[in-house]
């Protein structure tokens, strides 16, 4: 499988912007799928944005027009440039990679902290 490694977190008053990293490793051949999701405090796990080989990249409500997710194949990496941060972004975000077959199967990274300060 593949082994995922996020950065970029960190504290940001509102307002200001981040971008995460997430470096991929291990078995990346066939890996359909690459993203972001979160988990605030208290909350669920939800969705951010992904970005899936063929398709056009899909975003949450919540942060369409703020966030960008973008991926480098030749650095095995995806990044998640997030602006005009809102207190209610504050979470561990975590990258994911998905193969839809042959086997299937998923990886998560360990997470990676942003503090929005308002």
């Amino acid at each position: 499988q593949v082994q995922l490694v996020e950065s970029g977190g960190g504290l940001v008053q509102a307002g200001g912007s981040l971008r995460l990293s997430c470096v991929a490793s291990g078995s990346i051949f066939g890996i359909n799928m690459m993203g972001w999701y979160r988990q605030a405090p208290g909350k669920q796990r939800e969705f951010v944005a992904n970005t899936i080989l063929g398709a056009s990249a899909t975003y949450a409500d919540s942060v369409k027009g703020r966030f960008t997710i973008s991926r480098d194949n030749a650095k095995n990496t995806i990044y998640l440039q997030m602006d005009s941060l809102k207190p209610e972004d504050t979470a561990v975000y975590y990258c994911k990679a998905q193969r839809f077959s042959g086997p299937s199967y998923e990886s998560w990274g360990q997470g990676t902290q942003v503090t929005v300060s308002s």
